[in-house]
C-alpha cells in the first residue's frame, strides 16, 4: 500500500475515552488495556506478545477477536501474512523489520530486520524460508532470520507486489509499467512482461491468467488490499475499511446485516488484512504496530496440515559434560580449572623442580622391518596402528615402565591392538584398489579373482551393496527379468540392474563398476529416507551398522524391482512407489518369485476378530526372549517357523470397545514362495550370543550323531578323540572338526502347509528329493543359495561380502562346464569355498545378516529367455531436454532408416567428462603421491561419427548429459563444457537423459559395429559399459611402441595428419573424426594385413620427433605449421 496520503500528525489525535491515561514515560496514545502483563524494557518497546482479557467469549462459527499482540510500538504495520507450512503469522512493519508469531496465543517466535529503512510491502512464505519484498530489494530469510538470498532491484523501481506462478517462478510487480518474472533457482531475473495500467498494488492468478490490480481499484472506495474470499460456508467477500468497519458478503452484493463487523484497533487506522488458508482466522494491523488475530473457534489452526516447528533450544549453562578421567586419551586441558590470583600449590619453585620431558616410545616394529634407507634416513610406510600425532597418557605406569617398551612380543596379538583383527582370514578382510600413474591400468585384478565371473569395483559411493547385486545376478529368473525389462523413466532401478547385469554376462573375469546404478540409487526418495544413501565419511570411518543397512536395502531393492516391473496396461512398463501395500503375486516376476500372501489375525480380549491379508517379499528372524539366565536348545527350523508364523501381543484399536485394547495378533502364511529371503537381524550382542550358544548345541549334536557319544559341554576334543568317534561306523565320509564349528543353519529345508494351512518346516538333506506322493504347492524343498555377511573389522570399518552357489547355468556360460560351486564374493575378490563355509559364523567377526533359500529345480518354473528389449528406434530424431534452445545450427545429423548400422560398420567415438568428486591422495615421506581415492567423474558429452558411407565424418549423435548431481568441476580446458551447457533450463545445447543416450551405445554394441577412438577405455569405464575388445580400435595403442609412453591425440594429428587441434578447448566432434583419420592412415601404413618393418621405422621416428619436440605441438606461426584443414568440414546449417 501506498501511505503517502496519510497525515503523521492526524495519527496522534488519538485519545479513546475508554481507557485510563498511562504513565508520563509512555505513549500517551497506546490505550493501557492493550499492555495488561507486558513487560517493557527501558525504549518502551513490549518484549512479549500480549493477551486478550479473559472476559472476552467466543462464540463457535462467529468471528471474533482472539488475542492482539505487539509488533514494534508506534511502528505501523504494513503488511501481515499466514504462513502457508507451518502455523505462524508473518508481520513486517514501515521501519523494515519483520515479526514471526507462533499459533493462536501469538506467541512470539522471531523477529529481525529486513530492511535499514522501507517499509515491508509483501510478505509469501516458502518451504525453506520467507520471502520479503520492499521498495527496490527482494529478501529470502530462513524463520529464524537467516539471509539466504538478497536480490536488488534498480533504484528506479518501486514494487509493490509479488506472485509466486510455480515454486522456483516469481512474479514482481509495481508502480511501473512491467513485471518482472525472477526464477528463485538461480536468482536471476529472466523475463519482463509490460502491463497497459502502470501502478500495480495487487496480484492473483487463476489457472490460465494472472490479474493485477491497480492503485484506482476496481470497486469503489476500497483498497485492492483490503478485498478477500472466505469460503468457509458460501462464496464470501470479505471487505474491510481502513477505519476498521468490516463486511462478509456474498459476490452478487447482498449482505446481511449480521456480517457487519467493527475491529477495535490502537491506532486510528487499519494497515493491513489477510485470512489464513484454513478460513478460521483473520489477521489485522493497524497504525500503532499491534496485530488483531480475530477466529471462529479458541482452537483455530492456520493451515490444514501444518508441519512442526523448529523452536530454539533451551540455554544450557550451569551442566558441564561428563568427563571420565580415567580415559587415557582425554586431555587433560578439558579439566575445569578456577580462575585464581593466588599460587597453585603445584607451581613448584624452579629451585625444587626439573623439567624432565616425557621419554618417546620405541619405533614400532613393524615400522623397522619395512624400513628402506637412503643415506642415513629411513623411509617406511605408515602402519595405521596409532592415530596421527597421539600419544596416549600413561596415567597408571609401573615403576620400570620404560623397561616395558623394549618387551614388544613377536606375534601381533599382544600388541597395542585388538587382538580380532588377525582373527579375520585375509580372503575375508576389507578389499582396496592400489592406483598408480595409470590409474587402474597396471592393478593386477587377476591376483584376485581367477575365475571368469565379474567382480564389482568397491571405491563408487554406496557400493557396500556389491555382495547383493551378485546374488540377484546370481538367481537366474531375476538376472532374465532385469534384463528383459526396458521403460521410460529416467532413473529406473530395475532398467539399471538389467543393464549391469548385461555387462557381468559380457565379462571374462574383469571387475565391472554399478556407477550408472548406483547413481540412479541415490534419486530414489525412499532410498533416502530410509537411511540407505550414505555419506563418504560414514563408509570410511564405519559408523553404520552395515549388517542392518544390507538387510534394510534387501527390503527396499525387492520392493523397487516388484513396484517397477509390475505389468501395466499403459504403454509404460513402470509403476511408481506409490504404496507399501504389494499387488497380487502373479503381476510381476518378482511377485512370483518372493511375495508371499499372509493372514494377519488380531483378537481383542473382548473376543473381536479381525482378519487382514497382505503380501511380504522377505521374513526377519524373531528370536525368543532371553529372560533366563541359560538359552535352550533350538533349531534353525524352529526358530524360522516361529518368524514366520510369528505371534505376538501389542496395543491396538478395538472399534468393538472403541480404544485400545491389549491385543494378540498372530501371522499365518497362505502360500510358499518360490525364493525365501531372510533377514537374520542380528543387531546386537543379545542376538549374536543366541546365535553362538544354538550353534554349539549343534556342534555337540553333530558329534554326538557321528561318534554315539555323549560329549559333556565345555570339553574341547583333540584329533586322536575325534578319529576314536569317526571309527564308530567305517566308511562313512565326515566332515571334519572344523567344519562341524559354528554351523547352525541347514544346507536345505523342507516347508509343508497341513490342509489346515499350518506351516510345517523341517531339516532337509541335499541329496533327498521330495515324496512323489507330496502336492508341489504344500510341499516345497529348499536349498541354500546365497549367504550375506557382515565382516567385523575395526581397522577397516568392516565389510560385506557373500557366499553364493553358482549354479549349471552360469558355469555353462563362463566355463563351459556343468556343475555347481559355492564362491566367495568380495567385491572384485572371487574365490571358490567349501559349502561348509558359506554356513559357518564365527560371531566375534563374521555375522550372518541375510539369507537366500531357492526352491528345488526353480529355473524350470520361469521362462529364463532373454531377448534384447533395445530397439534401433533409439537412434532416430528426439527431442532436446533444454528449454531455450537457440536456433543456432545443429551439431549433428540423425541416422536414417537406410543408414542404420550394421556388423563390422566403423563409428568414431569421443566423449567428455565432469567432476563430481575430487581425487583424495596422500603425499609420502620420499616425495611421491599416493592415490587413496579416484575423483569421481560423471560423462557430460557423447559423440558418435559415421565412419563410413556419403556422410562420413559427420556425427549422428551429439548428446549433452543432464545431470541432477552437483558438479565441482567442469574441466573446461579439456571438456569443453561450460556451466550451465548441462542446466535444462538455460542450455542451448542437445541435451539428452544418461538413460537415453546409454541405450543408443548399447544398440551400437549389440549390432557389432567397432568403435575407432583415443583412449576408449576411459570412455567406457566413465559411461559404464562393457564393450568387447574386438570392437575397440583405439589409436593410443595402434600408435605406442611398448613399455614406452602414450601419445596424446593432438600430438597424433599434428604428426600424421598436418592438423592442429584441440588449440584452446576440446571438441568431441573434432576428436572423434580426428581418430578417424588416424585409423585411416594406419591402415595405409599397415597395407597388406601383418605390420610390417616400415610401420616400425614411422613409430621410431614418432617417438624420436617427440623427444625433440618435448611432445609439445608448434604455435601456428612457428616452421611446424599444418599444411591443409580438416579432411570433414563441420556439419553447419543442418
Amino acid at each position: 500500500m501506498n501511505f503517502e496520503g496519510l497525515d503523521p500528525s492526524s495519527l496522534a489525535e488519538y485519545a479513546s475515552p475508554l481507557h485510563p491515561a498511562l504513565e508520563p514515560v509512555l505513549d500517551p496514545h497506546l490505550p493501557a488495556t492493550l499492555l495488561q502483563n507486558v513487560e517493557l524494557d527501558p525504549d518502551g518497546v513490549a518484549l512479549d506478545g500480549m493477551a486478550v482479557p479473559e472476559s472476552v467469549h467466543i462464540m463457535e462459527g462467529v468471528y471474533s477477536e482472539l488475542h492482539t499482540a505487539m509488533s514494534e510500538v508506534g511502528v505501523p504495520v504494513s503488511v501481515a501474512h499466514f504462513d502457508l507450512h507451518e502455523e505462524m503469522l508473518w508481520v513486517g512493519n514501515h521501519g523494515g523489520h519483520a515479526t514471526s508469531f507462533f499459533g493462536p496465543t501469538l506467541e512470539r517466535y522471531s523477529s529481525f530486520q529486513v530492511h535499514g529503512s522501507d517499509d515491508v510491502r509483501h510478505i509469501q512464505s516458502l518451504e525453506n524460508g520467507v520471502l520479503f519484498l520492499t521498495k527496490t530489494n527482494l529478501k529470502y530469510m530462513s524463520r529464524g532470520g537467516l539471509i539466504i538470498f538478497d536480490y536488488l532491484m534498480d533504484e528506479s523501481e518501486d514494487m509493490h507486489s509479488l506472485l509466486l506462478t510455480d515454486p522456483s517462478t516469481l512474479l514482481v510487480g509495481g508502480l511501473q509499467n512491467h513485471v518482472i518474472e525472477i526464477d528463485l533457482n538461480t536468482v536471476q531475473e529472466t523475463q519482463k512482461y509490460t502491463v497497459e495500467v502502470p501502478g500495480i498494488t495487487i496480484m492473483r492468478q487463476s489457472n490460465r491468467f494472472f490479474f493485477c490490480g491497480h492503485t484506482s481499484g476496481k470497486v469503489s472506495h476500497v483498497d485492492p488490499a483490503f478485498l478477500r474470499f472466505v469460503p468457509t460456508y458460501t462464496s464470501r467477500l470479505a471487505i474491510v475499511s481502513q477505519t476498521g468497519q468490516g463486511q462478509f458478503c456474498e459476490p452478487t452484493g447482498l449482505a446481511n446485516p449480521a456480517d457487519i463487523f467493527h475491529v477495535t484497533t490502537v491506532g486510528q487506522l487499519l494497515m493491513t488484512f489477510d485470512v489464513s488458508g484454513t478460513k478460521q482466522a483473520l489477521a489485522f494491523g493497524d497504525s500503532e504496530g499491534c496485530v488483531h488475530l480475530w477466529a471462529d473457534s479458541p482452537e483455530a489452526t492456520f493451515n490444514a496440515f501444518s508441519r512442526e516447528t523448529d523452536f530454539a533450544l533451551p540455554c544450557i549453562v550451569d551442566s558441564l559434560p561428563h568427563l571420565d578421567w580415567g580415559q587415557d586419551l582425554v586431555p587433560l586441558s578439558l579439566i575445569p580449572v578456577p580462575l585464581t590470583s593466588e599460587t597453585l600449590l603445584s607451581d613448584w619453585p624452579a629451585a625444587n623442580s626439573v623439567p624432565a620431558p616425557r621419554r618417546a616410545p620405541p619405533v614400532d616394529p613393524e615400522i623397522l622391518r619395512t624400513m628402506k634407507k637412503v643415506g642415513f634416513i629411513g623411509y617406511a610406510p605408515n602402519p595405521r596402528t596409532k592415530l596421527r600425532n597421539q600419544i596416549p597418557y600413561r596415567l597408571k605406569e609401573m615403576d620400570n615402565e620404560f623397561d616395558s617398551f623394549s618387551q614388544v612380543p613377536e606375534s601381533p596379538i599382544g600388541r597395542e591392538e585388538e587382538p580380532h583383527l588377525y582373527m579375520v582370514a585375509k580372503k575375508y578382510r576389507k578389499v582396496t584398489i592400489k592406483y598408480s600413474k595409470l590409474g587402474l591400468e597396471d592393478f593386477d585384478f587377476k591376483h584376485y579373482n581367477k575365475t571368469l565371473f565379474a567382480g564389482l569395483e568397491p571405491h563408487i559411493p554406496n557400493a557396500y551393496c556389491n555382495c547383493m547385486i551378485q546374488v540377484l545376478y546370481f538367481l537366474e529368473p531375476v538376472r532374465c527379468l532385469v534384463q528383459n525389462h526396458l521403460c521410460q523413466k529416467e532413473f529406473c532401478l530395475g532398467c539399471e540392474l538389467g543393464f549391469l547385469f548385461h555387462m557381468l554376462d559380457l565379462s571374462r573375469g574383469d571387475p565391472c563398476q554399478g556407477s550408472n546404478f548406483l547413481r540412479a540409487f541415490r534419486t530414489i526418495p525412499e532410498a533416502s529416507a530410509l537411511g540407505l544413501i550414505l555419506a563418504d565419511s560414514d563408509e570410511a570411518t564405519g559408523k553404520v551398522n552395515l549388517g542392518r543397512l544390507i538387510q534394510s536395502w534387501n527390503r527396499f531393492i525387492l520392493t523397487q524391482l516388484h513396484q517397477e516391473t509390475q505389468e501395466q496396461e499403459g504403454p509404460q512398463a513402470y509403476r511408481g512407489a506409490g504404496g507399501s501395500s504389494f499387488a497380487s503375486a502373479g503381476e510381476s516376476v518378482i511377485g512370483q518369485l518372493f511375495s508371499c500372501e499372509m493372514e494377519n489375525c488380531s483378537m481383542c480380549r473382548c473376543g473381536k476378530e479381525t482378519v487382514r491379508v497382505s503380501s511380504t517379499l522377505l521374513f526377519t528372524l524373531s528370536y525368543p526372549d532371553s529372560t533366563e539366565k541359560s538359552i535352550k536348545d533350538y533349531e534353525f527350523v524352529q526358530i524360522l517357523k516361529r518368524s514366520i508364523c510369528l505371534e505376538q501381543s501389542t496395543q491396538a484399536w478395538c472399534e468393538n470397545c472403541e480404544k485400545y485394547q491389549p491385543t494378540v495378533q498372530t501371522r499365518n502364511i497362505r502360500c510358499l514362495p518360490d525364493v525365501l529371503v531372510i533377514n537374520c537381524e542380528v543387531n546386537s550382542s543379545k542376538e549374536a550370543d543366541f546365535w553362538k550358544v544354538q550353534a554349539e548345541f549343534a556342534f555337540q549334536k553333530a558329534l554326538m550323531k557321528r561318534g554315539g557319544l555323549d560329549v559333556p559341554k565345555g570339553k574341547d576334543l583333540v584329533l586322536s578323540d575325534w578319529k576314536e568317534l569317526g571309527s564308530a561306523e567305517p566308511g562313512q565320509p565326515y566332515p571334519s572338526m572344523e567344519e562341524l564349528k559354528n554351523v547352525w543353519i541347514p544346507h536345505a529345508i523342507r516347508m509343508r502347509l497341513t490342509k489346515n494351512k499350518e506351516l510345517d518346516v523341517c531339516n532337509w538333506s541335499e541329496s533327498d528329493e521330495p515324496s512323489v506322493s507330496d502336492d508341489p504347492d504344500s510341499v516345497h524343498v529348499y536349498d541354500l543359495m546365497a549367504t550375506v555377511v557382515h565382516i567385523l573389522d575395526s581397522r577397516t570399518g568392516g565389510s560385506l561380502v557373500g557366499h553364493i552357489k553358482v549354479g549349471e547355468t552360469y558355469h555353462q556360460r563362463k566355463e563351459g562346464v556343468t556343475h555347481q560351486q559355492w564362491y566367495l564374493f568380495n567385491d572384485f575378490l572371487i574365490e571358490p569355498v567349501d559349502k561348509w563355509e558359506a554356513v559357518q559364523f564365527d560371531m566375534s567377526w563374521k555375522v550372518p545378516a541375510v539369507l537366500y533359500y531357492a526352491r528345488r529345480n526353480l529355473n524350470a518354473k520361469y521362462n529364463l529367455a532373454i531377448k534384447n528389449p533395445i530397439e534401433a528406434s533409439v537412434l532416430l530424431a528426439e527431442a532436446s531436454l533444454a528449454r531455450k534452445q537457440r536456433k543456432c545450427h545443429a551439431t549433428f545429423i540423425p541416422l536414417m532408416l537406410s543408414e542404420m548400422p550394421q556388423a563390422g560398420d566403423l563409428v568414431g567415438l569421443d566423449a567428455e567428462f565432469v567432476t563430481l568428486n575430487e581425487e583424495e591422495a596422500e603425499l609420502r615421506s620420499d616425495g611421491t603421491k599416493s592415490t587413496i581415492k579416484p575423483s569421481q567423474m560423471s560423462v557430460a558429452r557423447i559423440t558418435c561419427v559415421r565412419g563410413q558411407g556419403p556422410n562420413e565424418g559427420v556425427p549422428f549423435i551429439d548428446d549433452y548429459i543432464s545431470t541432477q548431481e552437483q558438479v565441482v568441476d567442469y574441466l573446461t580446458q579439456y571438456s569443453g563444457i561450460k556451466p550451465g551447457d548441462l542446466d535444462a533450463k538455460i542450455s542451448s545445447k542437445h541435451l539428452t537423459t544418461l538413460k537415453s543416450t546409454y541405450l543408443k551405445l548399447r544398440f551400437l554394441i549389440d549390432v557389432g559395429v567397432k568403435f575407432v577412438g583415443h583412449g576408449l577405455q576411459k570412455d567406457f569405464r566413465v559411461i559404464n559399459l562393457m564393450v568387447p575388445k574386438d570392437q575397440v580400435i583405439d589409436t593410443v595403442y595402434l600408435f605406442h611402441i611398448p613399455r614406452k609412453r602414450m601419445i596424446s591425440l593432438r600430438f597424433l594429428a599434428w604428426y600424421f595428419l598436418d592438423l592442429k587441434i584441440q588449440a584452446e578447448t576440446h571438441d568431441s566432434i573434432e576428436d572423434a573424426r580426428t581418430a578417424l583419420q588416424l585409423y585411416c592412415k594406419y591402415l595405409a601404413l599397415s597395407q597388406g594385413g601383418a605390420e610390417p618393418d616400415e610401420v616400425r621405422k614411422v613409430l621410431k621416428g614418432l617417438y624420436e620427433k617427440g623427444r625433440k619436440m618435448d611432445w609439445k605441438v608448434p604455435e601456428p606461426d612457428g616452421p611446424g605449421s599444418p599444411k591443409h584443414a580438416a579432411v570433414y568440414p563441420p556439419v553447419l546449417a543442418l
